[in-house]
């Protein structure tokens, strides 16, 4: 219960204004592929962390499964990590990666169906209820402890009944990112940008078929703690302009990091329980509570648990053929060691895509019981 507590009196305590809890500090801040000036840009720091959506614990929605939990206190963390790493994704696609939210404005039609994919009824196409149930079909039960992975690959299923925005959701397994793989979803071949005057499809047509694109990569970088090695290229991720943040946390509580300073992560905190929102008769989305209008959560990068997902959103083919240039570059560059591998076709030694299906969190083997906020007493899962 003292973790839970803990978050809710911060959250409920403190005010938008007290924002001198950010350090006064020279070093850059990156903020989703965004850099800023905390001596100077405080402002533009604050609306682009406040116009991200945070989804936290929600209380008195209705039933999951008809029967089951009404609130997902104590242990939906990580999946609410997940819609925030996925409605940044719908935010870049329908509005833009600049676009900013401001308390009382008219919110344009797009951003509303936004909030309404994550509303938590079970008809939402990434409420609360289908990712615990998609869950459900994977060997999770509700109320079980997602990693990363898991929340990745219930994503992935689940994006591809999104018929408005039409993303494609790609999970890149055992650390390595294949651009063939991605191809396939699309319909056609190609390579890296080098090689496609090579390709029979003529790039009017490729571009044609192109769907905004969700990658997604499990990682594990370290045993039990995060291996030194690895932050400088964590750091870099963050800087890339396609960067939707990384899912992951800490011993019993999952983040949402959207960025970095010296070295410490910012992230969005899940951790405290909010009422469940219900639309307007106008169809309208009551929606300060969607944005953390708090002073941002800091912590030190080495707390970091060591397995993470990180993910990247591609609108077009064009943006898509940028990431993998700079990602090329970051892998040539001293310093630190690369997260994951880009390669163009499938190594013989990896297990096919389609017979991985749903593979088990890298953590599963040494944490299988351990649930995110297990501590929780006041807390109790539901029997189904």
């Amino acid at each position: 219960m003292a973790v839970c507590l803990a978050a809710t009196l911060t959250y409920d305590t403190l005010r938008f204004g007290e924002f001198e809890d950010f350090p006064e500090t020279s070093e850059p801040v990156w903020i989703l592929g965004k850099n800023y000036n905390a001596l100077t840009e405080k402002e533009d720091i604050l609306s682009d962390i406040t116009s991200r959506l945070w989804f936290t614990y929600r209380k008195n929605f209705p039933p999951i499964g008809g029967t089951g939990p009404t609130s997902d206190t104590g242990w939906g963390c990580m999946l609410r990590c997940g819609q925030m790493i996925l409605g940044e994704a719908l935010l870049c696609r329908h509005l833009g990666r600049d676009w900013r939210w401001a308390q009382g404005q008219k919110p344009r039609e797009e951003y509303i169906s936004i909030l309404n994919a994550f509303i938590d009824k079970k008809d939402s196409y990434y409420s609360i209820h289908q990712i615990a149930q998609m869950g459900v079909g994977e060997g999770k039960p509700i109320g079980q402890w997602y990693g990363p992975n898991t929340v990745a690959q219930v994503l992935k299923k689940l994006a591809v009944f999104d018929t408005w925005s039409r993303l494609v959701v790609h999970v890149a397994m055992d650390n390595t990112v294949v651009i063939e793989e991605i191809s396939e979803w699309f319909g056609f071949d190609f390579l890296s940008a080098e090689h496609k005057e090579h390709q029979c499809f003529p790039r009017g047509l490729r571009t044609a078929l192109w769907r905004p694109l969700v990658l997604l990569i499990p990682l594990r970088l370290g045993l039990s703690d995060i291996n030194e090695a690895y932050i400088e290229t964590l750091k870099q991720c963050f800087m890339l302009p396609q960067s939707l943040g990384v899912i992951g946390g800490k011993p019993n509580s999952a983040h949402y990091f959207i960025g970095y300073v010296g070295e410490e992560l910012i992230y969005l905190d899940p951790h405290t329980t909010q009422p469940a929102v219900e639309p307007c008769e106008d169809g309208q989305v009551p929606d300060d509570t969607y944005h953390c209008q708090h002073p941002p959560c800091r912590m030190h990068i080495c707390e970091l648990d060591p397995s993470i997902a990180a993910g990247f959103f591609c609108r077009t083919e064009d943006e898509f053929d940028d990431w993998c240039m700079r990602i090329r570059r970051l892998s040539c560059k001293r310093g630190g060691l690369p997260m994951f591998e880009l390669v163009d076709s499938q190594p013989s030694h990896m297990v096919s895509v389609d017979a991985l299906n749903l593979t088990p969190d890298f953590s599963d083997s040494d944490r299988l019981e351990r649930f995110f906020d297990s501590e929780d007493e006041e807390f109790e899962i539901l029997s189904l």
